[in-house]
């Protein structure tokens, strides 16, 4: 029997872990990590590309033929809901699977029987966990689903046996989505139910309708990574619509707040309103409106807590179950959004978690960025020697030029890719950053120069010459190209409201985690 230090991650079980076992757990990612960056491109394009041509929830509802009598059966879980006194809770958590510490702190809590909450009283656990997208970072492999999601919560919750357990429903945010939805469709969508400790699964497809008492409902939508409704799905969420009895109340869930983006009408608020009609149209059989409600929309994806009300129906954003924290500086006070009936409607914001204030000052861990991201300076030290290299062995304006184009636009291209936009704004932001890295690249390089030309005195061979650069390039511009972009990141994302994402993972903050208990 091998020695227990020597046991994978992906053997670690309840029964086997042991405290030693602590250290080799996963940490918070790095994503400003050059080879993560690139390997997370690579996906995104695989992903996206051939998710168009080669969709899986089509797939996966060829393969799953129901009647629409077997249907009924298959999402009413009413059943096993209630709690001794009637009620009925469900727990709500997203965005978890990176940093084990964190998955596990939020795990824990929702393993609690019981919950003591100041001004509350004390909250039982759910019989639901609804998963709201992202259940595991950077990507989506089989050993990554099973270290960073199952164990943490397998050790929160272990499983006890018998015939009655909570349930978990999940759907895929775009994580989940980088392998093309293979693995989340292997793992929780089965005709058995897979086991996460003492929690089991329940859905044969990457969405699911559930009835969860007389006049409540969970939808759970798959935008995929093209942030629409496939055909099978909307027949789905139809054909539910059509047997829910007249006046019954939905949770929508989806993998991305889109009321963010309402105003513009971006994809995923499209999609979300395209569902929410499929509940607004709903007709019985004499073809008389079933009046459905939609009081409450789920999301996550944004790793903070934010609470929008409007219409008559609660926007919450709940992406704090274990994922690098995001601020909320971005998020609007008020959001115009044309939601049910093509109306116009203003969403107000209720509270946020970390507060703007709490989420301003947090940015000043950008200010640490060569520590919390040595992979990334070490790249760009690299680059400033390059670029030391080519000035100082052809002096003039046009290779500095040169330099300073390629550079500017590298930057210009990434924050493109990252804001999902072009502006003025952004292609100053970028300029500018180039060219303080310019600035200093030029310094060092007459720095060295100078000290070779008063003191040394010694004609190089161009790689020795090289060598004799590295230590200027991997001291002084290393440590200046760390604060150069670490500064770039603060100071953007306070001020000219970008690089939001950016300026928060740069800092792989695991604080500020939250999940919701709904009864």
């Amino acid at each position: 029997m091998p020695d227990h230090k020597q046991l994978p991650l992906t053997a670690l079980t309840p029964a086997t872990v042991q405290a030693g076992d602590l250290a080799r757990l996963p940490h918070m990612t790095g994503w400003f990590e050059p080879l993560l960056l690139s390997k997370l491109l690579l996906r995104v394009i695989i992903s996206d590309v051939f998710g168009q041509y080669a969709d899986r929830r089509l797939v996966s509802a060829a393969l799953d033929p129901v009647p629409k009598e077997a249907l009924g059966d298959r999402i009413d879980i009413s059943g096993s809901m209630a709690k001794d006194d009637g009620t009925v809770w469900i727990d709500y958590v997203s965005d978890l699977g990176d940093g084990f510490d964190a998955t596990y702190a939020i795990a824990y809590l929702l393993a609690q029987s019981q919950l003591p909450v100041e001004g509350y009283g004390s909250l039982p656990r759910g019989n639901l966990v609804v998963m709201g997208g992202d259940q595991v970072y950077p990507t989506a492999t089989r050993d990554d689903y099973n270290v960073k999601m199952r164990l943490p919560y397998s050790l929160a919750l272990p499983d006890k046996g018998g015939k009655s357990h909570p349930l978990i429903l999940l759907i895929p945010g775009n994580h989940d989505w980088y392998d093309g939805l293979v693995n989340f469709l292997a793992i929780f969508c089965r005709n058995e139910p897979t086991p996460i400790g003492d929690w089991r699964t329940r859905q044969q497809r990457s969405y699911f309708a559930v009835k969860v008492s007389d006049n409540w409902w969970v939808w759970g939508i798959d935008i995929a990574l093209v942030r629409d409704m496939d055909q099978p799905q909307a027949d789905y969420f139809v054909t539910i619509a059509k047997e829910m009895p007249q006046g019954a109340n939905i949770i929508l869930c989806s993998a991305e707040p889109g009321w963010y983006k309402a105003a513009e009408e971006g994809d995923s608020f499209r999609t979300l309103t395209y569902a929410a009609r499929i509940a607004e149209h709903a007709q019985d059989e004499h073809g008389s409106t079933k009046d459905l409600k939609i009081p409450l929309v789920l999301s996550g994806d944004s790793h903070h807590y934010a609470h929008y009300f409007g219409a008559g129906t609660h926007y919450i954003t709940s992406g704090g179950g274990g994922a690098f924290l995001h601020g909320t500086l971005e998020l609007e006070s008020e959001i115009k959004a044309r939601w049910l009936r093509d109306e116009e409607a203003t969403l107000e914001l209720k509270t946020c978690y970390p507060t703007k204030k709490d989420s301003e000052k947090l940015l000043d861990g950008n200010k640490k960025f060569s520590v919390l991201n040595p992979e990334l300076t070490w790249a760009l030290a690299i680059l400033y020697l390059i670029y030391s290299f080519a000035l100082t062995s052809r002096p003039h304006w046009d290779v500095a030029l040169i330099e300073f184009l390629i550079l500017a636009g590298g930057l210009c291209g990434y924050s493109r890719y990252q804001e999902g936009y072009f502006s003025a704004k952004l292609i100053l932001a970028a300029g500018a950053q180039a060219l303080v890295h310019m600035l200093v690249i030029g310094a060092i390089s007459f720095l060295a120069w100078g000290i070779n030309k008063k003191i040394l005195g010694i004609e190089w061979h161009w790689l020795f010459w090289l060598l004799y650069l590295s230590p200027f390039a991997f001291t002084l511009g290393r440590w200046a190209a760390g604060q150069i972009f670490g500064w770039s990141l603060l100071i953007t994302c306070r001020y000219f409201n970008m690089n939001h994402n950016d300026a928060f993972s740069a800092m792989k903050l695991d604080s500020h985690r939250h999940f919701l208990r709904h009864w």
